[in-house]
């Protein structure tokens, strides 16, 4: 009988461990420092095509990946949008890019982006690029497929060869890369 039950422990440990061992931790989800980020062209809300490889053309760009609307606009990405744009002068002044990809269903999307910097003024050099059904989020490995979820939020500096400098990806909806740690990892900082 003692054997059966220390049996059953094992097991118990062993499943638990495994299942918190198969989630994805930050280091396991999207593009790593040093890997060649993916291009791709992507809508922004005023429905130019915007490339990641003709941004790089001219200098950095930082990539941050919201939730989108899962229901609901995410307070945590819009309290990471309006810190952004109050440090827009400093990411001009290096010279980046700065995408905001904004992940959902195809229907209705735009009008959620949008709703989502409604009566927020952000510069030229911000931009918010549209990811209709996941096709960003899933080829950069950050589409969060649970419920009530969309992606995991992400933040990426790339280089002018698409090489990425700076990744922070977080599996929950905190933990998000600051303004202060992107722009000290832009090129020449």
């Amino acid at each position: 009988m003692v054997h059966r039950f220390a049996c059953f422990g094992v097991l118990a440990v062993a499943l638990v461990a495994g299942c918190h061992a198969s989630g994805p931790r930050p280091r396991d989800v999207g593009p790593k420092v040093g890997d060649e980020a993916r291009d791709f062209g992507l809508a922004d809300l005023g429905g130019e095509q915007v490339k990641l490889s003709a941004l790089a053309e001219k200098g950095p760009v930082v990539l941050v990946v919201l939730r989108g609307n899962p229901g609901y606009q995410c307070p945590v990405c819009t309290a990471q949008f309006a810190e952004f744009r109050r440090k827009a002068g400093a990411f001009a002044r290096a010279g980046a890019q700065v995408c905001f990809v904004y992940p959902g269903p195809a229907d209705g999307l735009k009008e959620q982006a949008a709703a989502f910097v409604r009566g927020e003024d952000y510069p030229a050099h911000f931009r918010v690029l549209l990811d209709p059904d996941y096709a960003f989020t899933t080829a950069y490995g950050l589409r969060w497929d649970a419920g009530g979820e969309t992606a995991y939020p992400a933040t990426f500096v790339v280089d002018g060869t698409r090489k990425v400098a700076f990744a922070k990806v977080s599996t929950g909806h905190g933990d998000r890369a600051s303004a202060a740690e992107v722009l000290a990892a832009l090129p020449g900082k």
